[in-house]
C-alpha cells in the first residue's frame, strides 16, 4: 500500500511481537481524567503480552489498570527513511511474578512499582519504506 509516508507492508502477528522483542521503549495510551494521555514505558515481551513497570501511584497506573489501553512501540532509520511501528490493544492488568523475571528493573523505587501487563488481542504493524528510495 502507497501512502503519503511511503510505502508499508503490513506484519503479521508472528513477525509483530518478534519485533517488539527488539525494542525496549514503547508507549501506552491510556485514558487520564477522561482525556486521552500518553507516557514513554520500558517493557519487556512475555508471550503474546507487552509487561512493563509503573509506581503504584502514577496517573499511568490509575488509568491503565483494569483499563483497554494501546500501546505502540517503533524503530526509525533516520537516514534510511525506513522502519517500524506496532501497535497493540487490550486490557492492562496486574501481571504475575513470573512475568516480571524478564523485566530488568535496577531502579532504587522498585519497591513500589508494580508491573502491568496488556495482551495483544489486537496487534498490528507495518514496515516503512521511504518512497523516494
Amino acid at each position: 500500500m502507497v501512502d503519503d509516508v511511503g510505502f508499508e507492508l503490513q506484519l503479521d502477528r508472528p513477525q509483530c511481537l518478534a519485533l517488539l522483542r527488539t525494542a525496549t521503549l514503547g508507549r501506552v495510551i491510556f485514558t487520564h481524567r477522561a482525556m486521552p494521555a500518553v507516557r514513554p514505558v520500558r517493557f519487556a515481551v512475555v508471550g503474546d503480552a507487552v509487561v512493563f513497570a509503573v509506581p503504584s501511584e502514577s496517573a499511568l497506573y490509575a488509568g491503565a489498570h483494569d483499563a483497554v489501553v494501546a500501546f505502540e512501540a517503533d524503530e526509525f532509520e533516520a537516514g534510511l527513511g525506513g522502519g517500524w511501528y506496532v501497535s497493540l490493544l487490550g486490557r492492562a492488568t496486574e501481571s504475575a511474578a513470573v512475568d516480571v523475571a524478564e523485566i530488568a528493573c535496577s531502579c532504587p523505587a522498585r519497591a513500589g512499582l508494580r508491573f502491568l501487563r496488556i495482551p495483544a488481542e489486537t496487534i498490528t504493524g507495518h514496515r516503512i519504506a521511504c518512497h523516494t528510495q
